[in-house]
């Protein structure tokens, strides 16, 4: 027993694992296989790592970062795939597993189930609806696109622009295809949402998101669900340009207008520069037309109306014709007013009676008497001014003004009795006052004029008593 023991070679650990990985790695080589991933995930370094199973058995699988970055869609556990890469062991570990260098979902069947059921889920939180959508502008000023730089879509774009309308154009570089591109495509159209507007650059009028066709797995980035809510959230109205016109992705569902080909987004995002010339050019000519056609009526109507109404001289005859009428009657009826008017005047002076005149200067003289012994040197004089007029009007009177010369100097004359009246001594006499007069019938104005005078007589308003000087004088001389 200890001679077979001693004849059996003795290996280290390290060298029977080397020996397996050899011998695994030779007889497989390259594989493919098929199964179900489960505990995908990506590690910090950028390496992915898990397993693939079916119902009786687990293999692990590594995934290196170069390796990755060329996946076409996103792995999620569950899903069915088919690994391409070599079968190693992990010594590590004391495990065999598959180093994938390609991954693909198991069918397309597989791969269109996963997008419906997240269109479906984005659908039910209302991502699509319509009533989200912007409007396109009519002519931006400025478009921003998001595309590869380097691939024909851009240069598509840029040329059908040109022939279009040229526009200012912003190009957000990205990557279209791979692991990367889900997250720059989202980054890019947040970054132009992101741009203020009157800021160094131009904040875009249009967003277009393009890419050329390809497979179902070449745009898997534009199926991605964060790409798809970016489109949904942008507050610049998307055109979504992927893929050919049998292609349809979650972004066109998301996007305001989708467009079957990166050219048609660029016709959808301007008009013809020509077309519109034309069309302003056809308007203006149907402007001036249509000025000149109204023009035209209102002449017409204009000529219409002149002819129905009467002409300028025909107007003029009636009134020509009454002028001259009144003319030639003017003097006769200025006659006849004066005729009449001096007829009336002519009898108003015969009827007036000389007795009422001389009556009024009677009047007038004894109060200018009254006067002259009872008021002062200014009543005197109003009095006389008022018979000096009296007799200049008496003088100039005239047979056509002498009944209104005569009603006005009766006013007048009314107006100075009453004035004489509450102003003359006979009302001063009333209130108890009495007058001294010297026999000559003159006022004693003093008590020392009344000492020279002889006889006096004292004037009370019911009469006259008269008193020498050697008599005393009861009351109070004026």
């Amino acid at each position: 027993m200890d001679d077979i023991v001693t004849n059996t070679p003795e290996y280290s650990v390290s060298e029977i694992a080397g020996a397996l990985k050899r011998t695994v790695e030779t007889a497989f080589g390259q594989v493919r296989v098929r199964g179900e991933l489960s505990g995908f995930r990506r590690h910090s370094s950028g390496h992915w790592y898990g397993c693939m199973k079916d119902a009786s058995a687990l293999i692990d699988l590594v995934m290196f970062k170069g390796s990755a970055a060329t996946l076409a869609f996103q792995p999620e556990d569950g899903m069915e795939v088919v690994a391409t890469g070599k079968l190693t062991t992990y010594p590590g570990r004391s495990k065999y597993q598959i180093v994938v260098e390609r991954m693909a979902p198991a069918g397309v069947g597989a791969l269109l189930a996963q997008i419906e059921a997240r269109r479906l889920k984005l659908a039910a939180e209302g991502l699509f609806d319509v009533a989200r959508k912007n409007p396109l502008p009519h002519i931006p000023r400025v478009i921003g696109v998001v595309t590869s730089p380097t691939g024909a879509v851009i240069r598509d774009i840029l040329h059908r622009l040109a022939d279009r309308f040229p526009r200012h154009v912003l190009v957000w570089p990205v990557a279209v295809q791979g692991e990367a591109a889900a997250a720059q495509v989202t980054a890019a159209i947040a970054g132009f949402n992101a741009i203020a507007p009157g800021g160094p650059i131009p904040r875009p009028d249009l967003i277009i998101v393009a890419r050329g066709g390809g497979s179902i797995e070449d745009l898997a980035a534009f199926n991605d669900e964060a790409v798809v809510r970016a489109a949904a959230a942008s507050a610049i109205p998307l055109i979504s340009a992927v893929g050919h016109e049998t292609d349809t992705t979650l972004i066109d569902f998301a996007s305001d207008w989708r467009a079957p080909t990166p050219t048609a987004a660029a016709e959808r995002a301007v008009p013809v520069l020509a077309e519109l010339k034309a069309a302003l050019a056809m308007q203006a000519a149907r402007l001036d037309r249509a000025a000149a056609r109204a023009v035209a009526q209102r002449r017409e109507r204009a000529g219409a109306a002149a002819r129905l109404l009467p002409s300028p001289r025909s107007l003029l005859q009636l009134p020509a014709q009454r002028a001259d009428d009144l003319f030639d009657r003017l003097p006769r009826g200025l006659s006849a007013t004066a005729s009449r008017w001096r007829g009336r005047a002519m009898s108003a002076g015969a009827a007036l009676r000389p007795a009422l005149i001389a009556g009024r200067r009677d009047r007038a003289a004894t109060l200018l008497a009254a006067a002259t012994t009872g008021l002062d040197r200014g009543a005197r004089g109003v009095a006389a001014r008022e018979r000096a007029r009296l007799d200049t009007r008496s003088a100039r009177l005239r047979p056509t003004l002498l009944l209104n010369a005569v009603r006005a100097d009766r006013a007048r004359l009314d107006q100075a009795g009453r004035l004489l009246g509450s102003l003359g001594p006979d009302q001063v006499l009333a209130r108890g006052y009495a007058l001294v007069l010297s026999p000559t019938g003159r006022l004693v104005p003093s008590a020392a004029a009344a000492a020279a005078e002889t006889r006096l007589t004292i004037r009370f308003a019911d009469g006259e008593t008269r008193v020498t000087t050697g008599t005393p004088v009861q009351g109070r001389l004026l």
